[in-house]
């Protein structure tokens, strides 16, 4: 999807488009007035009908993708069956109502009993990636049905037929019809979806393209969670593994291509003797297979390095090869244009830094923060990631830990904002609705109120927030007197 089309086009909703919306709110009111129990027996049911048919899914992923079918198993289908084997032990857990009790009730308001419940946010779209085109919306798709919501599901490039292949499996499963719609993958899809005013958006893809969705949902005031880009930063200690910190580097340059919203962009090496680890690194990358990073991509690239060479940055590689292999970068600094850029190409910037505290001030200057990867020993490595703005913190490993069903993900500063999967990405598929029943038939709280009142409440005040006991004791003296008055 391209930023600027999605701006400038303007989509007049036509009566199919309503049709189908009206369609999918009917199917949602059913499916949410299923009991939760029912709804994730249909899920499990579902899991085990995508397991059975995981070869007909890896076999819909797009051939462009540059991974191996080991590599979608991987990543793809495992973590998407995890994910479901999450929702069906624990989002019945977590979506539970919770009725509040007296504890912690102001006395004022002595009588109420409230309840604070999860319900569905209604018909949810997906705007999916090109890069993970089943297991990033697959999962979100998974939590919005548990939740109780209808999805559409507008795929990225080339992925309409693993994601029909997916709703295929959930339908087999017993997925009731309607409640999981797939779009074809153009940008005139996700327009007209947007313009048919969805409860709420879903987004999975660049920075660019994110800024131009939330532009369109702003003006029907739909909500938006973003997932965004990333220009990942590795930080090498001077106690790290410098062995594993290749093999891990290696790894991100490999993983699809270096299409990967997490893939290392950013190299901080921390303190002295890391010479080593940048001549292996060097032999590691020239030795990798290239890849098709396409016409644009390549030429944004080029003109990255260009500039960075200029910057008196020494180049690595052949950022213009149409066979693209790892290019590393020397003598980065984090005022490059190439160290704040997110780019989908297998392209690293090492900077060479004294202290933790320069990798800070260094890393300010980018304005993504989705995840850090921190090599070295654990206790230095953790009181530094507790102290950088991204989403996620690695120790000692790169991308792979993210998977984990339990644990959400989401960016910070450009990255975006809010999260999808683990407990917290369920909840991002609710809302928060609170029911309070009054007990009692007292209408006191109804009756006008006067200078008396006005006694009453300042040693209401005074009882319940002052400093000290002696202070809460006269509080309570004078609400006393206040009400004797009063009566």
């Amino acid at each position: 999807m391209t930023a600027t089309v999605l701006e400038s086009e303007s989509v007049t909703l036509t009566n199919v488009e309503s049709t189908r919306l009206a369609h999918a709110r009917r199917a949602k009111l059913r499916w949410a007035e299923m009991p939760m129990a029912d709804r994730l027996r249909v899920l499990r049911q579902c899991r085990h009908e995508l397991a059975r048919t995981s070869e007909q899914l890896v076999d819909a992923i797009s051939p462009e993708l540059h991974r191996t079918r080991a590599d979608s198993y991987a990543a793809e289908v495992l973590p998407l069956l995890a994910a479901c084997r999450f929702l069906e032990d624990n989002a019945a857990k977590i979506l539970k109502p919770c009725r509040l009790g007296r504890s912690g009730l102001p006395f004022w308001l002595a009588g109420i009993d409230s309840t604070i419940e999860r319900v569905p946010l209604g018909v949810v779209l997906i705007i999916a990636p090109a890069n993970y085109p089943l297991f990033l919306a697959g999962a979100q798709a998974l939590q919005a049905l548990a939740a109780g919501n209808a999805v559409v599901w507008k795929p990225g490039r080339g992925g309409q037929p693993v994601a029909e292949a997916f709703r295929n499996a959930l339908e087999r499963g017993g997925l009731p019809e309607g409640l999981l719609r797939i779009t074809d993958d153009s940008t005139e899809a996700a327009i007209a979806e947007l313009h048919a005013h969805p409860d709420n958006v879903f987004f999975t893809g660049s920075a660019q393209a994110g800024r131009a969705v939330m532009r369109q949902a702003a003006d029907a005031a739909i909500p938006v969670v973003a997932e965004l880009s990333g220009c990942d930063a590795v930080v090498v200690l001077e106690s790290a593994d410098k062995a594993r910190v290749v093999d891990a580097l290696a790894f991100g340059m490999r993983l699809n291509g270096s299409a990967t919203c997490m893939a290392p962009r950013r190299l901080f090496l921390v303190g002295t003797g890391h010479e080593a680890l940048i001549a292996t690194l060097r032999d590691r990358f020239a030795a990798m297979e290239g890849v098709d990073v396409g016409l644009h991509t390549r030429t944004t690239l080029r003109d990255l390095v260009d500039q960075a060479e200029m910057q008196g940055a020494v180049v690595c590689g052949s950022p213009g090869s149409l066979d693209l292999k790892p290019i590393l970068i020397l003598n980065g600094r984090p005022e490059m244009a190439i160290t704040q850029a997110d780019i989908f190409a297998p392209v690293l910037i090492v900077m060479q830094t004294t202290s933790t505290d320069e990798v800070l001030r260094a890393d300010s200057f980018c304005p993504f923060g989705l995840t850090v990867a921190i090599f070295g020993d654990e206790s230095a490595a953790l009181a530094l990631g507790k102290k950088l703005n991204v989403g996620t913190v690695l120790v000692n490993d790169l991308i792979v830990p993210t998977a984990d069903p339990r644990v959400p993900f989401g960016g910070r500063r450009g990255s975006g904002f809010g999260t999808t999967r683990g407990a917290e990405g369920l909840l991002e598929m609710t809302a928060a609705r609170v029911t309070s029943v009054r007990k009692g038939k007292s209408t006191r709280h109804y009756q006008p109120t006067g200078s008396g009142h006005e006694e009453l409440f300042r040693g209401a005040i005074e009882m319940s927030h002052s400093s000290n006991l002696g202070k809460r004791f006269a509080g309570l003296r004078r609400m006393i007197a206040a009400a004797k008055n009063l009566k």
